[in-house]
């Protein structure tokens, strides 16, 4: 594992180097009237800076029956969890898209002192996640409309979560690893038309590709447009033409599952993208962290620091730019979580 400052020495630049020298003119022009929604409020685009875009503070797996947010204490929580987040903002991380849902730790209060505890931007969500057998799947949620789901989403985003005042700045869904259920296709329903009301981006834990075109058929058969959708977890695809096939449609690709042990097949996906035009549609995370209630010191929290370390190094081994490294952690970002109406 690369020291911090040799890293900063070794890139010739350090990540302040690469946001400021390494950015697209046009690109960042063009992305400056965007508006992301973090745990603090509206921020200009221009402030996400250098983004990790799948990642978790806090995660509990109880399941809907058994959730219960007093299972944690938030100053506890706190004490595990900022030495990591300081960790990542020594690197010259802005910014952290936290994708835990509802139901499964979502706890925007806590996000919301995290961030002023620390200045990292951190971003929450809306919507339920359907994967894992429906396992996190409250139930009101089956015998609602898609309509109806749209409606309570909707109102979180204008309204705040809960009593919190605390806007989502996304859509988090979840679907199984198969063809889509009569249940999930709600789901995406349902985020469609949240979407075509707020604007906000829609994740959806996905995996292999038959469940991602899917989703992005019924977003079509409601008008949105595909720029709307981000595939997450599309490394579990085995296919590449088809995780380019995606992006040539205008999806957001997500490989969000980089660790220590994976980055040289990171690279080459990649590249994959570049050679094919397509680095703008590409996003990177490690799907890493968490704390886990019930468990000792929050159990084994895994570190957001691969990227930093391990693949940003290699990549740059490899002859990737400072202006693609860029492209892919602060551009991409920007365009994908910018809170606009994607219509067809």
């Amino acid at each position: 594992m690369l020291n911090r400052r040799k890293f900063i020495n070794y890139t010739g630049l350090g990540f302040v180097g690469i946001i400021l020298n390494g950015t697209d003119p046009q690109l960042y022009a063009a992305n400056m009237k965007g508006k992301i929604m973090t745990v603090k409020g509206m921020i200009g685009s221009a402030k996400l800076g250098f983004t990790l875009t799948h990642e978790h503070i806090l995660v509990d797996f109880s399941g809907a029956e058994d959730y219960d947010p007093s299972q944690w204490n938030d100053d506890e929580v706190i004490r595990v969890v900022t030495p990591y987040i300081e960790e990542i903002r020594n690197y010259g991380c802005n910014t952290l898209i936290d994708c835990t849902p509802e139901y499964i730790g979502r706890d925007p209060e806590l996000l919301l002192k995290l961030s002023q505890l620390t200045g990292l931007n951190i971003i929450t969500n809306t919507g339920l996640y359907g994967a894992a057998d429906n396992k996190y799947i409250p139930e009101y949620a089956y015998s609602e409309s898609a309509e109806q789901l749209s409606e309570r989403w909707i109102r979180e985003f204008e309204k705040g979560i809960e009593d919190t005042g605390i806007r989502p700045g996304f859509m988090k869904i979840g679907v199984a690893p198969e063809s889509l259920s009569e249940f999930h296709k709600k789901l995406v329903t349902a985020a469609a038309i949240t979407h075509l009301k707020t604007g906000l981006t829609i994740t959806s834990h996905t995996g292999p590709a038959i469940p991602a075109f899917e989703e992005l058929e019924i977003l079509k058969e409601n008008g949105v447009h595909p720029e709307a959708f981000i595939w997450i977890h599309a490394q579990n695809e085995k296919d590449d033409q088809i995780r380019i096939q995606a992006a040539r449609m205008g999806a957001w690709v997500s490989l969000d599952g980089l660790d220590e042990y994976n980055v040289d097949q990171y690279c080459s996906w990649l590249k994959q993208f570049r050679d094919n035009d397509l680095l703008q549609k590409v996003l990177i995370s490690h799907d890493a962290g968490w704390y886990t209630p019930g468990e000792e010191n929050g159990g084994e929290f895994r570190s957001y620091t691969t990227v930093f370390e391990r693949l940003i190094p290699r990549l740059k081994e490899k002859g990737f730019a400072n202006k693609e490294i860029n492209r892919i952690f602060v551009n991409n970002p920007i365009a994908a979580f910018s809170i606009k109406i994607r219509k067809l």
